[in-house]
């Protein structure tokens, strides 16, 4: 190009790149000592890249995935027999009613949360007639759901529990468990130890082996419980069961601490799945409980959720609750601030009244039901293929996750030639089959058992 070509503008854009470059060479000059780069203070040494998270990435993978037939057995999130996401009828009333309120407003919760929701929450877990309510022995905090509940717990117990054993400041959770357990208490700094729960070869309970590691823990020891539906075995211990451990944590003076995620969807009935929560509080225990309304209602993503600490029979209980709740609060208020207000509103709205209440339990028997007849189905086709080895588990299994018993590698056939998305240690979702995949699943699994042998 000549230089009767070269217009103003071009000359003037020559002249703009030109002091960028200036002003980017005294940027360098300036962050550099002795003509060295400053170094981040998180590299990789210090920050390593961290791994996906398994569950959340299997969703990513099976929604990428074209395959007509794929099925997804992984999350824990209710659907029906279209395979699709279920709002409780009874959730779309308590919506209506909440839009149509004139004075809804987005102001503040409180940092403990709606008391009308956290009161009808110790209700709901603990019984209208509880003595420890009666007694003021509770405190109720709203939470982000059933994993704030837990986290609460846990931070609470690192900053303030202290057993006079030393070793006993550690938290017991089952083998398996929910995997954001251990997360969760690694996270506050608490020791994490395990005790036997699944045993491989009945696909059942291993009472003997929880029993004996409880039995052996250091006097005090604090035992995570799953309170129902056991994520994400789906084995509970029998009523007897609980009987039997809750003799043996008293004599060792252990600390209970219940995970509840699965109230009244795990059998169709609240009470019978809140029912070792209360055995346990009848024996006099000081406890803790987490409570979601994930599963329940249907409110996965509204994170609706509730802690409460239940203090001992005592003359100071009233008194340990006061205190127990004040530092509650604060950290509550230094980690949220105050709870999420719309699911809290439309639990509420629901728990505390009648006919809403009464539709609530209509719901959860229909999914806690058409759970039970996916299990149900399962186990018959497995059993007309006469796929090698025992399905009783199938059913005699309960909730929402059932252990298949299949191993890693026949999960990852499962995945790879039938488009069957499941976690690597053989759990699946029940909520995920229904009468349109439940028998090319079955057909699937008998593909990949008798290809293993």
């Amino acid at each position: 190009m000549s230089a009767a070509n070269i217009t103003k503008s071009q000359i003037g854009q020559h002249d703009a790149n030109e002091r960028l470059g200036q002003i980017q060479g005294h940027m360098g000059s300036a962050d550099s000592q002795n003509g060295a780069p400053i170094s981040t203070a998180f590299s990789a040494e210090v920050v390593p890249q961290a791994p996906e998270d398994p569950l959340f990435g299997l969703m990513a993978a099976y929604k990428k995935d074209t395959d007509s037939k794929k099925v997804d057995l992984g999350i824990g999130a209710y659907r029906d027999d279209s395979a699709k996401p279920w709002v409780l009828p009874v959730v779309k009333q308590a919506d209506d009613l909440l839009r149509k309120d004139p004075d809804l407003n987005h102001e503040y919760l409180p940092i403990s949360g709606l008391a009308d929701f956290t009161s009808a929450s110790q209700k709901l877990i603990l019984g209208k007639n509880s003595p420890a309510i009666s007694d003021k022995r509770v405190v109720t905090l709203q939470t982000v759901s059933g994993t704030g509940a837990v986290h609460l717990g846990a931070a609470f117990l690192s900053k303030f529990y202290t057993p006079s054993t030393p070793d006993a400041k550690a938290i017991y959770v089952s083998s398996p468990t929910w995997a954001n357990h251990n997360q969760i208490i690694t996270n506050v700094h608490l020791p994490l130890k395990t005790y036997p729960y699944f045993s491989k070869q009945t696909k059942g309970l291993d009472f003997d082996g929880m029993y004996s590691t409880i039995e052996q823990a250091p006097s005090s020891s604090i035992i995570l419980l799953h309170a129902c539906a056991h994520n994400p075995t789906g084995v509970d211990p029998t009523q007897d069961q609980w009987k039997k451990l809750a003799h043996l944590m008293r004599q060792k003076r252990h600390f209970p601490f219940f995970d509840c995620a699965y109230q009244g969807f795990a059998s169709g009935s609240l009470a019978t799945d809140a029912w070792a929560i209360n055995h346990f509080v009848e024996q006099g225990f000081e406890l803790m409980i987490a409570q979601s309304y994930a599963k329940n209602f249907g409110l996965y993503g509204e994170r609706a959720g509730c802690f409460h600490f239940v203090a001992a029979p005592s003359p100071s209980a009233q008194d340990e609750v006061a205190r127990v709740g004040s530092q509650l609060a604060i950290l509550q208020r230094s980690e949220i601030s105050n709870p999420p207000a719309y699911g809290a509103r439309i639990a509420s709205l629901i728990l505390n009244d009648e006919g809403l209440f009464a539709q609530w339990e209509e719901d959860l028997r229909t999914m806690s039901g058409r759970i039970k007849e996916m299990r149900k189905a399962l186990k018959e086709h497995l059993v007309r293929l006469e796929t090698p080895g025992s399905w009783e588990h199938i059913t005699e299994q309960i909730g929402m996750f059932s252990f298949t018993g299949l191993d890693e590698k026949q999960v990852a056939r499962l995945r790879e030639e039938s488009h069957v998305y499941m976690t690597k240690n053989g759990r699946i979702s029940m909520a995920g089959l229904n009468t349109g995949n439940v028998e090319y699943f079955a057909k699937a699994v008998d593909g990949v058992v008798r290809g293993s042998q």
